[in-house]
């Protein structure tokens, strides 16, 4: 992944966690990983860990369209 869609999935991120009311403390939580790695998430940092990441983004509802299959 390039640097731009990385920061571009970790302001997807951000936005649906904000829309649905979550704190990064409450998505955290939910989703079984660290306040810091929400935090990296978000902030679009390279060495996040893809299985975390999808975990993340599959909790907030948000498709992950990869060669043309959803992830």
């Amino acid at each position: 992944m390039t640097d731009d869609k990385i920061k571009k999935l970790g302001a997807m991120v951000r936005r649906a966690r904000k829309e649905q009311g979550l704190t990064q403390e409450q998505l955290a939580a939910t989703t079984g990983v660290g306040l810091r790695f929400i935090r990296e998430l978000e902030q679009g940092k390279e060495s996040c860990h893809i299985g975390k990441a999808l975990r993340v983004v599959s909790m907030l509802g948000i498709d992950v369209v990869a060669g043309g299959e959803t992830l």
